[in-house]
């Protein structure tokens, strides 16, 4: 079954720590279904300037660093964009990050590094996206 978390970004560029909240969905979907216990979820934006990425989540400069250098890679008003919108930037950074990304699950657990958060990465905000989860068995 596909669930849908809707995210409120504060920030034209932001990390969103979404752990907590994929692994509520999971211990809802191991309620309904007992015998679910390994597999894997996908965490996916339907979105062109945000996307999805697996990092430290202990550290929040870790997170601040990461929106440093993207910026410095990819500058908001860097000569010759040609998108009308203003927004070539987003656009980049997300593709660059990717739009999804897939966690196993062993015994209902998330398989996690004992730092790694997963993360909606806002680059067009503020908005509210829309985060698709599926789990899978395996």
């Amino acid at each position: 079954m596909l669930e849908t978390l809707s995210i409120k970004t504060t920030s034209r560029n932001q990390f969103v720590e979404l752990t907590r909240q994929i692994r509520s969905l999971l211990n809802d979907e191991l309620s309904r279904d007992a015998s679910f216990r390994d597999g894997e979820v996908i965490v996916y934006v339907p979105h062109t300037t945000a996307g999805v990425t697996i990092n430290e989540n202990a550290d929040p400069d870790v997170v601040h660093d990461f929106l440093l250098t993207l910026e410095r890679l990819v500058p908001k008003d860097a000569a010759g964009y040609r998108h009308a919108e203003g927004n070539s930037d987003s656009h980049v950074k997300a593709s660059m990050m990717g739009f999804s990304a897939t966690v196993l699950i062993e015994d209902g657990q998330l398989v996690l590094g004992t730092w790694q958060g997963i993360y909606l990465c806002e680059f067009d905000g503020p908005r509210t996206r829309q985060v698709h989860i599926r789990f899978r068995r395996a």
